[in-house]
Formats: C-alpha cells, structure tokens, sequence
C-alpha cells in the first residue's frame, strides 16, 4: 500500500463518527440500521461517512433487500496496521 492510500484512509478516520463507526464494525458485520441506532445524526449523513469509508477501501458493503449491510475490509486494516506497526520502529 502506497503513502497516498494511507493519507486517504488517515483522513477517513480523521472524523469522530467515522472513528466510531469502524469500531463498532470491528466487532462484525452491522446493517446500516444498527449503525444508525447509536447515533444522533440522519441516514444520509451515515450515508456519506459510509461512502468515504468505502472510497478508500476501509468498508465492504453488500445489500440484502433494501438493507446495507457494512464490514471491515480486513486487508485494508492489516495494511494500516502494518504500515503503523513499521512507523513506530
């Protein structure tokens, strides 16, 4: 993984909510409803901290109906981690 997709997925997790989302979705799969739940904002500004997180690769979405339903990409996150991991040494 390159600087420039670190950078993009830096920024993705530079928001509080996004930060937030990612942890909840480290514990698995979670339809955007219950997403939704632990929030105090609209399904479209889930929406679109969702489509940043998908942009940079961070986030899978698959559909089922009219629900989405999110989950990390675990090689994204590994290749953060490591990039990280080899930062700090």
């Amino acid at each position: 993984m390159d600087d420039e997709n670190i950078a993009i997925m830096c920024k993705a997790l530079g928001d509080s909510n996004r930060l937030k989302i990612v942890k909840m979705l480290s514990e698995g799969e979670l339809c955007a409803c219950k997403i939704l739940e632990y929030f105090k904002f609209t399904q479209p500004t889930l929406s679109h901290h969702m489509k940043v997180l998908s942009d940079c690769d961070m986030v899978s979405v698959r559909k089922e109906g009219k629900w989405s339903y999110y989950k990390l990409n675990s090689a994204m996150v590994n290749s953060l981690q490591r990039f990280f991991y080899g930062i700090s040494k």
